[in-house]
């Protein structure tokens, strides 16, 4: 897939799975490990102005610095993750998406003794063009976990809405909780655009709610292989 052009300002979806589709979490510190990243790398200064690899708490620690992308969304899965990111700086992305995988798969490589690319090559970036494009989009990335309990869910729809709505608001890997009202990594991501989207937290959570219940026809064109 040919990368869309990077511009100051602008929303791009980001996503990526693991070579062969192998796991890139294989534990809650993975997980954590991976958040953590997802702060330290969003700064133009070099990574290392806070405890590498201790990420206990729900935020990091309080520290000043120039981000280089704006983190809107994001969804870690066993296998591969989603992002919803807007640049904020001239190459942004491309510098964010480096310091990301490369201080990733040092770290998890390191850690189970293996060598060579944890992912499956260069990330994937699409152009979020409009504003009803990013709601729907946001809800997508956010029922991503659904595939934990249902794996046929974006095929069959998803049978049972309450158990995938409570599975949904329980899953720690995502931004949703923090959408809905919840704190759970509430440092990483910048919400400010669901005010603009929705009437708040409980609205976002009813929208999603009624995509659960609907055949989601509004978000199959953004099913990924």
């Amino acid at each position: 897939m040919k990368k869309p052009q990077f511009i100051n300002g602008e929303i791009y979806h980001i996503y990526n799975r693991g070579v062969e589709k192998r796991n890139i979490f294989n534990s809650d510190k993975d997980y954590l490990r991976f958040i953590h990243d997802l702060f330290e790398f969003n700064d133009t200064a070099p990574a290392g102005k806070f405890s590498q690899g201790r990420l206990s708490e729900v935020s990091p620690p309080k520290v000043k610095r120039e981000m280089i992308v704006e983190i809107l969304c994001l969804c870690l899965m066993p296998n591969h993750y989603h992002l919803i990111i807007r640049q904020l700086v001239d190459n942004g992305v491309i510098l964010f998406m480096k310091k990301l995988g490369t201080g990733y798969t040092m770290f998890f490589n390191k850690k189970y003794q293996r060598v060579g690319a944890l992912f499956q090559g260069c990330f994937k970036a699409i152009l979020v063009e409009s504003e009803d494009y990013l709601k729907y989009l946001s809800c997508y990335v956010h029922l991503n976990p659904v595939e934990l309990i249902q794996e046929n869910w974006k095929e069959e729809g998803i049978k049972d809405w309450k158990a995938a709505s409570y599975f949904i608001e329980s899953y720690r890997w995502s931004s949703y909780l923090d959408y809905i009202g919840k704190e759970n990594f509430p440092s990483i991501t910048s919400r400010n655009f669901l005010n603009q989207l929705f009437n708040g937290p409980e609205d976002y959570k009813r929208f999603i709610n009624e995509l659960l219940i609907k055949d989601l026809a509004e978000i199959k064109n953004l099913f990924l292989e």
